[in-house]
């Protein structure tokens, strides 16, 4: 097949079984690849009862179908696993080299299950996967390790590798690609920790082929010129992620003190621009086939207060650590990114933690013993690095806090839930829903759970011509791109949802579609077509993404998730923002369910149960599913 390797391994850690075999054509033909495919192995191989840390469960990763090409922005990786932090469905997605370097050593997919008795590394190379048992590197950050296994099996090898936080089960333990890309959400990490696997190498001399050589590097060149004539790709190119902070915090859209507060005076340090200019930032770094170059590589000097380097940070990284815990000093925020980074913890989930433990002290639920004489006060500056330590070691309250906010709440008592700002157990991440109307919706359907890592809506905000652009193709009318309003929500979540599932099947970075929008599901599809050899029309992936979703959905459904597990944290819904011209605005109950009706008939779902009908499963090609779930 042209555009894929070819072959899948699945290794069952607990008996070092390692099988190979080819991949499947019918599942190509259904889910695409990478998320697509992830999924249905998910559905398919663990069950409802499944124990997330137990030796039943799977981490299943998956290159895009793209990835390995000249494609722009084609180097997502898809990590799949049953979460521990929610005990429902989780994907993950990481760039860097790794999917290129997996389709270059022969594999499209591979399917890790069982728990091994010792810490193992999985080495591939050129078509041959080998367990391989490394007690020295358990214990050792991702930096290290990541020296280690290169002196080992050679500087050409991608990684992926967990850090002390996975090994210790903390439950948002991230997936390290090449030291500072992430798979961070949902403790993929601690998956891996289970199943004492600490890192997965893979080096290849292969190649991938096309079906229209020529024809295929000039769309794609195509493509890389309509990207780069994006506004906002060429935002990212300057400043990252980070470079909207000071504007949301300006717009008084940016949560701080924990989603108490809508803005915060002296955020500028934290810029993505401020980056740039107090020359912190040393290198801007690109993922496969990326022409964009958005991630961002920073050093703070030996000799001045806070030494450090690391890859990033990233907007989340600035807002959960920084703004949010009003830390605003920028040496201590780049020192807690780096911790992150070589511990393995999720940025974002790390920081909603941390600021949950600043507001439980200031309101006295929890004290100086509990923290080993720590004062986290927002704002103060010396309690930021020293939490994120004890949380990885899972040392003192710590070994609390490495639950997540939700049982940590659990665990205290008292209305500490109210100030636990997640949803289905998952942490949300740094956009103030209560004046954006579409994140509102999107957050609370997300079957992971609570942020905008599967439906990023960017384009509700308007602000840039691509984006005014994409919401009038979507609802018909420009007048809707504007974050405040209720109306057609709906379909531009579900467009949403369907290319970036599309994206993350093909390896497509979604930044290209759902935050620049420089890429079109009608270039998508035909450089699909050309690479393949077989016709797509844009509909018809925007169909697949669709099926992705829903089957996404089933997973749910089948460990009992229901229309009320789709909601919105306490906070958002009961507390309305202080500042700004939208001040007194919150998430309405009423507001929300009418966005989730429409929704929901939308995708042709059951109004009352939220679960997918049986109707629907049949005209996407998923009546098994229906069938086994009884819709």
């Amino acid at each position: 097949m042209h555009c894929y390797a070819g072959r899948t391994v699945t290794v069952d850690l607990g008996d070092r079984r390692v099988e190979q075999a080819p991949l499947s054509e019918e599942l190509v033909s259904s889910y695409v690849g990478a998320r697509g495919i992830n999924a249905k192995h998910l559905y398919d191989l663990v069950d409802a009862s499944a124990d997330p840390l137990g030796g039943e469960n799977y981490v299943i990763v998956g290159a895009g179908a793209l990835s390995g090409t000249t494609a722009p922005s084609s180097g997502r990786t898809t990590l799949t696993t049953k979460s521990p932090a929610t005990g429902i469905y989780l994907k993950g997605s990481v760039g860097g080299h790794f999917s290129l370097a997996l389709k270059f050593a022969g594999f499209d997919e591979l399917l890790l299950t069982g728990v091994s008795q010792k810490p193992v590394v999985l080495v591939i190379r050129d078509g041959v996967a080998e367990l391989i048992e490394r007690p020295d590197l358990w214990g050792r950050d991702v930096r290290e390790t990541e020296a280690v296994v290169k002196g080992d099996y050679g500087h050409d090898v991608s990684t992926l590798i967990i850090g002390p936080a996975g090994e210790k089960g903390v439950k948002f333990a991230s997936v390290m690609s090449d030291i500072y890309s992430a798979a961070g959400r949902g403790g993929i990490g601690a998956v891996l920790g289970s199943k004492r696997l600490k890192a997965i190498v893979v080096g290849g001399t292969g190649s991938i082929s096309v079906a229209e050589p020529e024809r295929f590097r000039a769309l794609a060149r195509k493509m890389r010129i309509a990207l780069s004539q994006d506004t906002r790709a060429q935002t990212l190119y300057k400043y990252g992620v980070a470079g909207i902070l000071g504007r949301s915090n300006e717009l008084c859209r940016l949560p701080t003190y924990n989603f108490q507060r809508n803005h915060i005076e002296g955020a500028s340090c934290l810029t993505g621009q401020n980056l740039v200019q107090a020359g912190y930032l040393k290198g801007r770094k690109g993922c496969s086939a990326c022409s964009i170059s958005c991630h961002r590589y920073c050093e703070v000097a030996e000799g001045q207060d806070t030494d450090s380097f690391s890859g990033g940070p990233e907007f989340e990284t600035l807002a959960a650590l920084g703004t949010g815990t009003a830390v605003l000093d920028v040496r201590t925020v780049l020192k807690a990114n780096e911790l992150c980074n070589i511990l393995g913890l999720d940025t974002a989930s790390t920081g909603s933690v941390i600021q949950w433990t600043m507001e439980a002290y200031e309101r006295g639920a929890i004290g100086k013993e509990e923290l080993e004489d720590l004062e986290p006060r927002f704002g103060n500056t010396d309690a930021l690095v020293p939490l994120i330590e004890m949380i990885a070691a899972r040392k003192g309250f710590g070994d609390v806090l490495a639950e997540g906010v939700r049982v940590a709440s659990q665990t205290i008592g008292g209305e500490s839930w109210k100030w636990a700002v997640h949803a289905k157990g998952l942490e949300q991440t740094m956009v103030d829903t209560r004046v954006s109307k579409a994140y509102a919706l999107g957050f609370a359907v997300n079957p992971r759970g609570s942020d905008h890592l599967h439906t990023q809506a960017a384009a509700e905000c308007g602000g840039t011509p691509e984006a005014v652009d994409a919401i009038r193709r979507i609802t018909g009318s420009a007048e809707y791109a504007t974050p405040l309003s209720c109306e057609k929500r709906a379909e531009i979540i579900r467009w949403h949802e369907d290319i970036y599932a599309m994206c993350d099947a093909l390896g497509i970075c979604s930044f290209t579609t759902t935050y620049a929008y420089g890429l079109t599901p009608e270039t998508l599809a035909e450089l699909y077509s050309c690479g393949t050899g077989k016709a797509y029309a844009a509909e018809e992936l925007m169909q697949i993404g669709r099926r992705i979703v829903t089957l996404e959905k089933c997973f749910n459904v089948r460990l009992g998730m229901t229309r009320e597990d789709d909601r919105l944290p306490w906070r958002v819904m009961n507390e309305p923002t202080c500042e700004g011209p939208s001040a007194g605005m919150r998430n309405d109950p009423a507001e929300l369910e009418k966005m989730k009706d429409e929704y929901y008939a939308l995708h042709g779902w059951d109004n009352s149960t939220g679960a997918p009908t049986r109707k629907i499963l049949e005209e996407l090609g998923l009546e098994e599913v229906g069938r086994e779930l009884e819709l």
